[in-house]
């Protein structure tokens, strides 16, 4: 069974090397970051614009693999392209970061209003109801507008290095369905 190509999406400051997506870009050379000119300093256009480049240069429609600032990016590039929808197989939506929300870092204010376009892919928001940066009610909010299956994964801060997610076998279970979802639905076709 082949499987999709992978696109990393990190969100803010970007995701350090014992991160659980740099883990697995690491154990996995084919998976692919999405780099940002700026990660201390994030502009929802120049942040779109870099994954709607990728996007559109991979071998195939990717699995995007999105942390925190990385979801609402994708919102946004749903919002702002729904033509290339298509392009994408299906979307791994790990701790959305509510940018709205009263704890967000004053640099990620300007990706709000959070869009609410529902994803043309299949797509699963995986939370926390620990999450700093977005309650676990806004986080189920977010699935149900962007039509993604949602998985809450109990105590878990905000599912990043500070909370213990270097190794995240769970995660990685939870994109190995979705690859072989996306791969059996190609398959079907």
């Amino acid at each position: 069974m082949i499987h999709p190509p992978i696109l990393i999406v990190p969100g803010y400051t970007n995701s350090g090397p014992d991160h659980w997506q740099s883990r697995w870009q690491s154990a996995n050379p084919s998976y692919h970051r999405v780099e940002q000119a700026d990660w201390n300093a994030p502009e929802v256009t120049p942040w779109v614009a870099a994954l709607d480049h990728d996007i559109r240069n991979v071998s195939a429609p990717p699995i995007l693999v999105a942390h925190s600032l990385g979801c609402i990016t994708i919102a946004h590039w749903a919002e702002r392209h729904p033509d290339a929808m298509s392009r994408v197989a299906a979307a791994m939506l790990v701790a959305p970061a509510d940018v709205e929300g009263s704890n967000a870092p004053d640099a990620v204010r300007g990706f709000g209003p959070i869009p609410r376009t529902r994803l043309a892919f299949p797509s699963v928001v995986v939370a926390s109801t620990t999450d700093e940066y977005a309650t676990i009610d806004r986080a189920r909010d977010f699935a149900a507008a962007w039509g993604a299956r949602f998985i809450d994964i109990g105590d878990a801060g905000h599912i990043n290095t500070t909370a213990g997610f270097g190794p995240w076998p769970e995660g990685e279970r939870i994109l190995a369905s979705l690859a072989t979802e996306v791969a059996e639905k190609r398959t079907d076709s």
